[in-house]
């Protein structure tokens, strides 16, 4: 098994730009949508404590038609409320 070095998600504020491409490197099969596993790997990345459940409880939250991967930008709410990322000029784009 590989292990694949990821980079890391931005200290401080971030722009939408950055967090689609942070979260967008762990999008493996290149749909633009992210599961609930490609979530996993990225809360992984952060060392973050039970990152199975805070996947779980984000793809819940963000997948409104029930397909179990939702798009990047209805991830934003559960950046801010769970992982405690600061996206700046959220409220014009999103």
């Amino acid at each position: 098994m590989a292990f694949r070095r990821y980079r890391a998600l931005p200290q401080g504020e971030v722009t939408v730009e950055e967090f689609t491409a942070w979260l967008g490197q762990f999008d493996g099969d290149g749909d633009r949508r992210i599961s609930r596993e490609e979530l996993q790997r990225a809360l992984w990345s952060l060392n973050l404590w039970f990152a199975w459940w805070k996947a779980r409880v984000g793809v819940r939250a963000a997948d409104a038609n029930r397909t179990g991967a939702v798009e990047v930008g209805r991830l934003f709410a559960f950046a801010q409320s769970q992982l405690h990322v600061k996206i700046a000029q959220l409220g014009s784009s999103y």
